[in-house]
């Protein structure tokens, strides 16, 4: 009896194993340093093109000419492998991979820190170095020490304004930036059939935010109604009543909305505690918070209205971008005053598309508020996408409320 974690990699915690990878994937950033790499290597070919995908998302379109020549380069590279490519607009690459190229129980490595976000499909997903990657195109496989694990069990359901993103920001308060250094978090309990795909995906992100080297749901009905309208289909997954390395429990009822106050993700204040605090922007996308859901519930808050801070939406995925267009919620966030981004990271890494200046103040979704992060001097709040609407709408920090009231 194992953790998902144990029977995915098929060994138990602390051992060295040599994997087959199921899925690869590089953006931009990362693909061109894993590029560079593989030509050191002397290599001519890739294992499988059908397994591997170069997605462009971190600074899209380019910003410079230094930033668009190397884009061509990899975009030469790809196109004449034959492997799967997401060129400018298509989207964030953990969203992408989301939309029809993961399954339950396989191994996925992306050269990104946020590749565990795919653990919400029952699948080992995490994020490895460009050099790491370059020997996964020419040989298929990597190594991996099989992580202990800690049992995140949920209880309850989510009330009134809070959201997932609540939630993995008070998993990361609990645990600390550092409390879970290469373990992999395993979400359990009643809790869990409460939580939709976007939910899950919206967790496990945040999941490295702790050290963490994976996150994991079991895959289930939800999972399998998901991928359903891919076309794929999958088996469930169940527990086998592992033994968990440590366990922490966390009752969804009892979570407010809740921000990040920089320059640490973990240091977690109620939303209630920093109202009235000015904001010179809002910017809610990424791959937290950047799919059809998130533009969705940030539109029925806003509409009818006008936000009164400058406020930037990039939608995850071009997918996302046309939902957007075909029910309206495009419109109704450019009624209120919104600016619209190309899909993919947008400012989120600092490079492009709503870089703050020295002293500005940014209530975002995004994952991580490090210092000079988004521009040289500039903060950064994380917070959900209710709290993004509601303080948007008032140009400060602003509690939301509940969607059946008002």
């Amino acid at each position: 009896m194992g953790t998902l974690s144990e029977r995915i990699l098929g060994a138990p915690a602390g051992a060295y194993v040599d994997r087959a990878v199921d899925r690869a994937f590089v953006h931009d950033g990362t693909g061109v340093l894993t590029l560079e790499s593989y030509r050191q290597m002397g290599a001519k070919g890739l294992f499988d093109p059908s397994k591997i995908h170069v997605i462009f998302d971190h600074i899209v379109p380019a910003n410079n000419s230094t930033t668009a020549t190397l884009h061509h380069e990899l975009r030469e590279f790809a196109k004449g492998s034959f492997l799967n490519f997401s060129d400018v607009g298509g989207g964030i690459c953990h969203q992408c991979m989301s939309e029809g190229a993961v399954l339950p129980g396989e191994v996925v490595v992306g050269a990104d820190s946020h590749s565990c976000t795919l653990g919400a499909f029952g699948a080992f997903a995490t994020g490895v170095g460009a050099t790491d990657m370059a020997a996964i195109w020419l040989t298929g496989e990597t190594w991996f020490r099989v992580p202990e694990t800690i049992g995140v069990r949920l209880s309850g359901r989510l009330n009134g304004a809070v959201e997932a993103k609540d939630v993995a920001l008070s998993i990361v308060g609990r645990l600390g930036m550092d409390g879970a250094t290469y373990k992999a978090l395993e979400f359990i309990g009643d809790g869990v059939t409460t939580l939709s795909m976007d939910d899950r995906l919206t967790i496990c992100n945040l999941a490295v935010e702790t050290g963490a080297k994976t996150g994991m749901f079991y895959a289930d009905r939800i999972t399998l109604s998901y991928l359903a309208g891919y076309g794929l289909t999958a088996e469930e997954q169940t527990s086998e009543r592992p033994v968990y390395e440590q366990e922490i429990e966390i009752e969804l009822d009892d979570i407010p909305p809740v921000v990040a106050i920089p320059p640490r993700v973990d240091s977690i204040r109620a939303v209630h505690d920093l109202t009235g605090l000015a904001l010179d922007q809002v910017f809610v996308g990424t791959c937290t918070n950047g799919r059809y859901s998130d533009l969705s519930r940030f539109a029925r808050i806003v509409r009818g209205k006008k936000v009164a801070v400058r406020t930037i939406i990039v939608p995850a995925s071009r997918s996302v971008l046309a939902e957007a267009i075909r029910t309206g919620v495009l419109a109704d966030l450019v009624a209120a005053g919104c600016t619209i981004g190309t899909p993919g990271c947008g400012p989120c890494l600092g490079a492009h598309m709503g870089v703050l200046g020295e002293g500005e103040v940014c209530l975002s979704t995004t994952n991580r508020n490090f210092r000079n992060r988004m521009g040289v001097g500039g903060e950064i709040y994380i917070g959900s996408v209710a709290t993004a609407a509601a303080s948007a709408l008032e140009g400060e920090i602003t509690e939301p409320e509940a969607p059946d009231a008002g």
